[in-house]
């Protein structure tokens, strides 16, 4: 008896390692890297329509940019993004560092970069080290932010 019920259990357990969803972790970086590579891009052109593909459109949402309040929900990042874009111009991103890592299901992801980030605001260069913080999930097939913390070094 003792035989067959751990001959039971080891079952098991092989049946369900063998159940589990297999994720190809390079394809899946690939993925993710893009969806940040088109964050980026999205900013440097202002193309909000872009940034409407890569962001999720929760209401309760919360990211937080380099300054300022939590910016929650959709509609409030939408405007943040439109105010950014009327003070901004000659915008240029690059992005270093990046690392990704999943959960073991394969539906989440996150990611951090650093990134050099250069613009003009009140015809003045602007220049500012950026750490950031990326949350995904795969919804529907297509990965999506639904969360970014991006902060300056102090000193």
């Amino acid at each position: 008896m003792k035989r067959l019920v751990v001959l039971l259990v080891a079952s098991t357990v092989v049946l369900a390692v063998g159940c589990q969803r297999q994720v190809d972790v390079t394809a899946e970086t690939t993925a993710v890297k893009g969806v940040l590579e088109d964050y980026i891009a999205s900013v440097e052109k202002e193309d909000l329509e872009l940034y409407t593909k890569v962001m999720v459109h929760d209401v309760g949402m919360v990211n937080y940019g380099t300054t300022g309040a939590p910016i929650v929900g959709w509609d409030a990042l939408k405007a943040v993004i439109g105010d950014q874009n009327e003070a901004l111009s000659e915008t240029k991103i690059s992005a270093r560092d990046v690392s990704v890592r999943f959960a073991p299901s394969g539906t989440w992801a996150w990611a951090t970069c650093l990134w050099d980030f250069k613009a003009v605001m009140g015809g003045k260069p602007l220049a500012l080290p950026v750490r950031c913080t990326w949350v995904l999930e795969k919804r529907e097939g297509r990965w999506v932010i639904v969360h970014f913390h991006k902060s300056v070094a102090a000193g």
